[in-house]
């Protein structure tokens, strides 16, 4: 008997900041103005995509000291922007990330409660921790908490917003007119957690949502963020997005589900991922290597250079060879608030491989930064772009993808109108929303359904 096919999950990130954008490009527009995220969520709404994601940056990333304007600079706040969608949208999910390690369980906990509420159960929540102190200069308590503790907190934290979530049943509300009667049960939301971040009680002032609590995303790629994925997420974002690294992946997250009482349906695996369209593969891959010089200019090379060297490399030219002089070690780097500054553990032996592949190919800084960067992950005509993501699922390398346009915010409009269709024609992607809320979406099960007999007792 063959295998049955799987349904592909497809969902939209609003790029805002980051390096796959083309801010410069002439048909991109704001990052900021509301009407680019109206756009940017009517198009997957209309291609029937299970969700929109929002990042956060809590912080400007600064290159020597200054702002680093070559990206997108600024990100308004998540949770405004999604309230504002959910007014504007009837069955997108609405995915925004917050930080687990300078906010509060119940504060968080209200706000996503409330936007379940507001969007009729489209809500999803992004748990992340923060991992420099840079971010944290920003906030009262700064960088406090040491990089083992953070996943510690954020366990600790999404276990807290969860009995938050739980303490209302979800049927005290009676509003009985007739007799004047509106809660069954004076003691909803009443909490009390002990733990070794929180010490809180209370009332949770927000009745059950539609969706019970909102669907949980994580992000984490190391072996305690799989963990974190396997106990307690309902997605997990993934970064790999090759068949090869996608399968082992996905073969080692969802065998750790067990170890929790989880089945493998419980969570989805979902990679971020880019995309170039042409009439013709060879076109696309033409548009590809365009839009990658576009991504890379040379100002935007040298400071990309200046990640592993830790120097002001300002002084040289982006189409000439690399630097003679070796990277700076030491604590101290000239670029705050970069990721990808974790990238380069050892930048002497960066730089010293850097030389040997712009030698051995006669690349310039630019042309070594546009080829060891990431590259599109989908390239080719509707059709073979379509094959490819529904070869990667139906190989278990990935359940779906978060797609990741380079033009803002109409970057998703040609996916939807040439791929999507053809996704629709093989029966491997909806037609029509059939449920109403982000866990319809998603083929998750209501957290009650789940667990009755906990939910009962608490």
């Amino acid at each position: 008997m063959s295998k049955p096919l799987k349904q592909i999950h497809l969902a939209a990130h609003f790029p805002g900041v980051n390096n796959t954008t083309v801010w410069s490009d002439p048909a991109a527009g704001s990052h900021i103005e509301f009407s680019s995220f109206v756009h940017f969520a009517r198009t997957a709404e209309r291609a029937k995509f299970d969700f929109l994601f929002l990042a956060e940056g809590l912080r400007l990333r600064e290159q020597g000291g200054k702002i680093y304007d070559l990206d997108v600079v600024g990100r308004p706040d998540t949770f405004t922007v999604l309230a504002a969608l959910a007014a504007v949208t009837d069955r997108l999910g609405l995915t925004g990330t917050i930080n687990s390690t300078f906010n509060e369980p119940y504060e968080v906990a209200r706000q996503f409660a409330s936007l379940d509420h507001l969007s009729g159960g489209r809500s999803a929540w992004n748990v992340v921790t923060s991992w420099d102190a840079f971010t944290g200069e920003n906030f009262r308590r700064g960088g406090f908490l040491p990089q083992e503790e953070r996943y510690s907190r954020a366990k600790e934290f999404l276990a807290t917003a969860g009995e938050l979530f739980d303490s209302w049943r979800g049927d005290e509300i009676l509003a009985d007119q007739a007799t004047g009667t509106f809660l069954s049960d004076a003691g909803a939301g009443a909490f009390v957690h002990q733990g070794q971040h929180f010490d809180i009680h209370g009332r949770f002032n927000v009745p059950r949502s539609p969706q019970g609590r909102p669907v949980i995303f994580q992000a984490g790629d190391s072996d305690e963020g799989r963990e974190f994925a396997a106990s307690s997420a309902d997605a997990i974002f993934s970064r790999y997005a090759t068949l090869k690294e996608g399968q082992a992946f996905y073969t080692d997250v969802k065998g750790r589900l067990a170890t929790y009482g989880r089945r493998p349906d419980q969570l989805l695996i979902l990679p971020a991922a880019t995309f170039v369209l042409g009439d013709s593969d060879q076109e696309a891959a033409e548009l590809a290597r365009e839009v990658r010089r576009q991504q890379v200019s040379g100002a935007t090379a040298i400071k990309h250079l200046e990640f592993v060297w830790n120097r002001d490399l300002s002084a040289y030219d982006p189409e000439g060879p690399l630097p003679e002089v070796d990277p700076l070690v030491g604590e101290e780097h000239i670029s705050r608030g970069r990721a990808q500054v974790r990238m380069y553990r050892d930048p002497i032996a960066i730089a010293r491989e850097w030389r040997q592949l712009a030698e051995a190919n006669k690349w310039s800084i630019r042309d070594l930064v546009i080829n060891t960067g990431n590259r599109q992950t989908f390239v080719g005509s509707p059709a073979t772009v379509a094959q490819t993501i529904n070869d990667f699922v139906q190989a278990d390398a990935s359940d779906g993808f978060i797609l990741v346009p380079h033009i803002t915010p109409g970057g998703l409009d040609v996916f939807a109108d040439k791929v999507v269709p053809l996704l629709q024609e093989q029966g491997v992607f909806r037609t029509e929303y059939e449920g109403t809320t982000l866990r319809d979406h998603l083929g998750l099960a209501h957290p009650d359904a789940d667990a009755p007999a906990e939910r009962a007792a608490s």
